[in-house]
């Protein structure tokens, strides 16, 4: 990825963050929305955000139906406050990398504790 594409994905999330943050008042959205990354196609006419959340999984098909249909929003806003020659059109997606995360550590956490036990009996024969 170049340097441009990284600034411009950056910028995107700033201001996406921004606009969630002031702007928008969706009581689908819930109380914490985070825009955990922006990818914009090398040719700047697309640009997918990963968006992450608390809740189950109505609350987050609630969560991307209303940022898909703020889409226009957030790109008239964009195109506002960026100077770009074009501003790309946005996809949003669920970032489920968190809740991979938390299982991860889940797993790593019964293996540890197996291990102990296992330890433990083996100190007890």
């Amino acid at each position: 990825m170049t340097r441009r594409l990284e600034r411009v994905n950056s910028l995107i999330r700033e201001e996406i963050s921004d606009l969630l943050r002031r702007e928008i008042k969706d009581p689908r959205l819930g109380t914490f929305v985070a825009i955990a990354e922006v990818d914009t196609a090398p040719d700047m006419k697309h640009a997918t955000v990963l968006v992450s959340s608390i809740g189950d999984a109505a609350q987050r098909q609630d969560t991307i139906n209303a940022l898909t249909a703020a889409s226009g929003f957030f790109h008239h806003e964009l195109t506002k406050r960026l100077t770009l020659r074009h501003v790309p059109d946005l996809t949003f997606k669920w970032d489920d990398s968190i809740e991979r995360g938390e299982k991860l550590l889940r797993l790593m956490d019964e293996v540890a504790a197996g291990q102990k036990e296992a330890e433990a009996g083996e100190s007890r024969s």
